[in-house]
Formats: C-alpha cells, sequence, structure tokens
C-alpha cells in the first residue's frame, strides 16, 4: 500500500545555469543549483561574512542586553529546552555559548520537560520544575541538590505559544527570554505573544529577518552572537580576544538539518560551516561520538548524516527515555563520558526501531480498514491503543510519505487524553488546518500548535472521531486532485561523463535538504537482473549507455519491467573495504 509518484524533471533556466559556470562552478552543480533557485554565485559562498546579520533578529539587542546584565550581575540562568534534536542542540548551544561569553558555569542549569510527564514548552508545572519546587506554596528548606532558583530563564525551541508558563514565571518574579522559531499561539484568530521580557523569534510579527526559516538552535547562536557584541561594546573583550562562537556550529548544523527546517541560503551556510569544521576533526566530544556509534566517518560528514544517522540517535532519548541523556552527551568536554552516553543513545534508537515497526504494522491494519478499496481519503487520523506516544510523530511521517496524505497519528498520554502529531504534505498548512477544525469544533482541540508540515494536538478520546471527520473535511476543502498527486521532482538524465565516484564526491560535499533536495536523476535503462535482498529490498544489475551498473531499491520487493526509466540517487557502496558506484532507486514508471 503505498502511492506511487509521478516522475517529474526540474526546469533549468539555461541563463542562470551558464553564468554560474561561468563563475567558477562545476558544471553538473551549476545545473543543480540553478534548478533550486540559486540566482547567482553569491549565494553559494558559505563564509561567516555572508551570514544574515543579527541586528535584523527582532529581539536580539534587547536579549543581548538582558543576557550580558545577568552575566555581569552573577544571576542565575535555567536554560528550559524542548526534548528533540533541536531543542538538545540549542541548549548545548546555549550552555556552552553562555560560558564562552563569562557566564559561571555554576549558576547555569537546565531543565527539559519529559514528553509523557510534562508535555511541550514552558508550563507552569516546568517552571515549578525549574525553581526546584512543586510551586510558590512549597514550603521545603531550600536545597541545593535541586535545581537552584533561578533568575532568568531562557527558553529554547520552545516559548512562544506558552502564553501561561511565562505568565507564572513572571509571577514568582522570574525574567523570561523566549528564543524560538514556531508560530505564535492564536486566540480567536488573533497572534497572542507570552508576556515574556524579551522575545527573539523570526516568525514574531514584525519581524524583518530574511531567514523564517532558522531552527531553535539558530535563533540562539544568533541570540549568542548579539550578545557578544553587546558584551564588546561595553569593554569585556575586543574583537581579537572575543570567544569565538563558531566553535559552536557542528551543533548548530546538526540540529538545523535534524528539525527539517527549510535551508534556504542562511540556514545552509550554517550546515555548511559546521560540516567543514567537523570534517576536519573540530568537533564537540558528542558529536564525534555520535559519529562513532553511527558508523559514519566525519571525515566525509554530509547533511544526510545529521537527518539520518545522528538526528535519529539523539530523538530517540526524547521519544522513549529523557532528553536529559542527549544533552549531556552534547555538554561533555570528556570523550570516555561521551562514549558512555552515545552508546546509551545507539542502544534506545534500537529500541525506537523496533516500537515503531510494530506501530506501522499495526497502522497498515489500521488502513485496510479505513480504505477497503484501496483509495485514501484525504487527510489520515490513526489511532491505537498500544500506540507509543513518543514515536506518532515519526509513524506519521512514514504513513505521509507512502500515502502521500496528511496524517495525524495519535496515543494515549499519561493523562488519558489522546496526543496526536502530524506530518503534512505541500500545500497544506497543518496549524492553519488546526486553527480551522477548533473554529469549526470549539473544545474538541484542548491544545495544539506547530508549523505548515509538522504539528502537535491534544484531544479527549471521545472526540477522536470528531476530530478525524473535521480534519478530513478541511483537506477535502483545500487539497486539489494535483496536490494530492505524488510528483517525485528530478534532475533528469545524468551525463555519462558524470558516472564515477568523483561526482558523488562532489554532490556529498555539498549541503542537501528541506527545500533544497538532494539531486535525483532519472534515465531508461535495460534491466538485466533482479533479485531480492533481505526478503525486502529489490537489488537490480541494469545496462545503462553501454554498461553494467548495479542499483538496489531499498523497500521494495515487486519486480519491474526490464525496460523502465529509474529516478535515482548516485552513491558509493561500501563492502569489505572496496568502494562501488551504486543507484540507489527512488521510484519507477
Amino acid at each position: 500500500m503505498s502511492s506511487s509518484p509521478r516522475i517529474h524533471t526540474r526546469e533549468v533556466p539555461p541563463r542562470t545555469a551558464f553564468a554560474l559556470e561561468q563563475a567558477g562552478v562545476h558544471p553538473l552543480l551549476a545545473r543543480l543549483f540553478a534548478a533550486r533557485g540559486v540566482r547567482s554565485a553569491a549565494e553559494l559562498d558559505d563564509a561567516m561574512a555572508q551570514l544574515l546579520p543579527p541586528s535584523t533578529l527582532r529581539g536580539s539587542a534587547e536579549a543581548a542586553r538582558l543576557l550580558a546584565d545577568a552575566i555581569a550581575g552573577n544571576k542565575r540562568i535555567v536554560v528550559v529546552a524542548d526534548y528533540d534534536c533541536d531543542g538538545a542542540t540549542a541548549c548545548a548551544v546555549a550552555l556552552r555559548g553562555l560560558q564562552m561569553l563569562g557566564a559561571n558555569s555554576a549558576r547555569l542549569s537546565y531543565v527539559v520537560p519529559d514528553r509523557q510527564l510534562h508535555g511541550y514548552g514552558l508550563t507552569p508545572t516546568i517552571v515549578d520544575l525549574a525553581c526546584g519546587d512543586d510551586g510558590p506554596d512549597d514550603t521545603r528548606p531550600f536545597d541545593a541538590s535541586r535545581v537552584p532558583r533561578p533568575d532568568l530563564l531562557v527558553t529554547v525551541d520552545n516559548g512562544i505559544a506558552s502564553l501561561a508558563g511565562v505568565a507564572h514565571a513572571r509571577s514568582r518574579g522570574i525574567d523570561v527570554l523566549v528564543t524560538d522559531h514556531h508560530l505564535p499561539a492564536l486566540v480567536d484568530g488573533q497572534v497572542v505573544l507570552p508576556d515574556a521580557n524579551v522575545i527573539v523569534n523570526p516568525n514574531q510579527p514584525d519581524c524583518t529577518f530574511e531567514s523564517k526559516a532558522l531552527a531553535g538552535v539558530g535563533v540562539m547562536f544568533y541570540t549568542l552572537l548579539a550578545t557578544r557584541a553587546e558584551l564588546r561594546a561595553r569593554g569585556r573583550f575586543d574583537a581579537a580576544s572575543q570567544p569565538r562562537l563558531d566553535a559552536l556550529l557542528d551543533l548548530v548544523a546538526l540540529g538545523t538539518v535534524a528539525d527539517v527546517v527549510r535551508l534556504d541560503p542562511n540556514n545552509r551556510r550554517l550546515v555548511a560551516q559546521g560540516l567543514k569544521r567537523i570534517r576536519a576533526g573540530r568537533m564537540q566530544p558528542g558529536i564525534a561520538a555520535l559519529f562513532h556509534v553511527a558508523a559514519r566517518k566525519h571525515e566525509r560528514a554530509s547533511a544526510f548524516d545529521f537527518g539520518f544517522a545522528l538526528g535519529p540517535r539523539l530523538n530517540a532519548a526524547g521519544r522513549l527515555a529523557d532528553m536529559t541523556l542527549g544533552i549531556e552527551c552534547l555538554l561533555t568536554d570528556d570523550p570516555t563520558r561521551a562514549a558512555e552516553l552515545a552508546a546509551e543513545l545507539d542502544r534506545i534508537n534500537r529500541e525506537r526501531r523496533d516500537v515503531e515497526a510494530g506501530m506501522r504494522e499495526q497502522a497498515e491494519v489500521l488502513m485496510e480498514q479505513i480504505m477497503p478499496s484501496g483509495a485514501p481519503p484525504a487527510a489520515l487520523a490513526l489511532f491505537h491503543e498500544g500506540f507509543h506516544e513518543g514515536v506518532v510523530g515519526i509513524v506519521a511521517g512514514r504513513m505521509k510519505d507512502r500515502l502521500h496524505r496528511p496524517t495525524f497519528v495519535f496515543a494515549v498520554g499519561a493523562d488519558g487524553t489522546l496526543k496526536g502529531s502530524g506530518r503534512s504534505i505541500a500545500g497544506f498548512h497543518l496549524r492553519d488546518a488546526l486553527d480551522l477544525v477548533t473554529k469549526r469544533h470549539p473544545g474538541v482541540l484542548r491544545k495544539f500548535g506547530g508549523h505548515s508540515m509538522a504539528a502537535g494536538c491534544t484531544i479527549a478520546r471521545e472526540d477522536f472521531e470528531t476530530f478525524d471527520k473535521a480534519f478530513t473535511a478541511v483537506a477535502q476543502e483545500w487539497l486539489t486532485p494535483a496536490a494530492l498527486s505524488r510528483v517525485l521532482a528530478t534532475d533528469g538524465p545524468l551525463a555519462l561523463e558524470w558516472f564515477n565516484t568523483a561526482t558523488v564526491a562532489a554532490l556529498d560535499a555539498q549541503v542537501w535538504g528541506q527545500g533544497f533536495e538532494a539531486p535525483t536523476f532519472c534515465d531508461e535503462v535495460d534491466v538485466v537482473q533482479q533479485r531480492l535482498v533481505g526478503e525486502k529490498h529489490l537489488k537490480l544489475r541494469v545496462r545503462h549507455g553501454g554498461q553494467l551498473r548495479d542499483a538496489i531499491w531499498f523497500g521494495h520487493s515487486e519486480p519491474v519491467p526490464e525496460r523502465v526509466r529509474l529516478a535515482y540517487r548516485l552513491s558509493i557502496d561500501e563492502f569489505q573495504g572496496q568502494q562501488r558506484l551504486q543507484m540507489v532507486v527512488e521510484a519507477a514508471d
């Protein structure tokens, strides 16, 4: 059960491709970049000096003064993190960066919510946890072993929708700096911001920062850049002696890619800088340890490693255990401790895979009940008593990819409500869809938030059917037949002269990801041999351009015709020290 895509070839503006090539860009890369909207070679300059200036990020100057004052006053600062990879890396960047800027490490700490116990964001409960007590009426004597009562809370990758949590902190006399990248809360269709001392968020009203796709870790990094400038202006250090915050870019790069934000030019620069550091061996011990347990070579680090090797291992902690494990792995300077933590993250990730596999099997059963005719509805909402709350987002993404439909998957939360995580397709803004559902059915959505491609919500168990029908109705109204048809964009045929390992190396050296997709080519081939490996992967031997080539189609078990057009990525298959060129098939027609 899956949606077969229509293979489409991207258009390449010939003048742009020619101009890029004339500027010294590799001919193949010039064609690929032009097809992805790059207009000039200047956009490909990944130097730090080309980053958008922090001064254009609304709230950054005020945040810099707040943090500079806190550092100067030796105030207690508690970072409130999120339980995903973006939140973990943002927390590590905040703590490492503030120490680099002069904050007293003994006055710095962090809290991270437990997904099952606390839910998302800066809630009143998390404020009390940050204070080391059960609330303002707690009369226990102060215990230094608990989290110190803070003077300042700094949220990373959360907080923009935490109206009650921020209000609770302020009522306890605690200053709050919100650094986030999510969309603000909507109340009766109107944007409402929390009453924080300062908010830094490229998606808040009246912010002119050009990169709206900045990840949570990117927002925190920019806040540190602004704080460094403020401290420099105060005479704390000069340009020559100021801390080198670029030492944090391995963390920034990981969080940016793992959060699947759009890789616009500014995000690509952040990721490129982080990859350069990692390839040169200049990375945090935790990053090095994660590369090791994932059996990836840091010398050839790519954005793919972030999204499919390191990111999942960090995310697994937040899904099945405690993201404190992930954050500690990124914070430790002891390689031995980093290796121990990375090994534990790897173990949890293997457990996550097993849980996910079981949930996907059950989701397939549910889908057969929903669509006996084989035609999926415009949107999907799935729930089963055995689903794990920490893994619903992954399964929603898998089902969305298979059927090309906006999908929500729900599990029972610790409080008995249903916790849902959704993933969307192009042309369907998930957060806006939830806003329309709540307008049409007040009270059904107890909580919701997110952005265009991913969102979360909480509903009562008895409201699942109402939500299912309402969500599907919005999708039926908004999505055209064309939008519901899956299209795989490719870069057309690959010239025979580029079929070599040097091309793979040139492609892998670039930054590809969300909104700047890795190259996929398409060519007609003759299938000489095909067989199943591992019971679910199709191994092919094809004739292309007069030469025999190896191809593999992961997760596909059906045979293909003897003459077929393949959409594929070019990769290197390493086995027993030998390297062989391989076509990794994405689709066929």
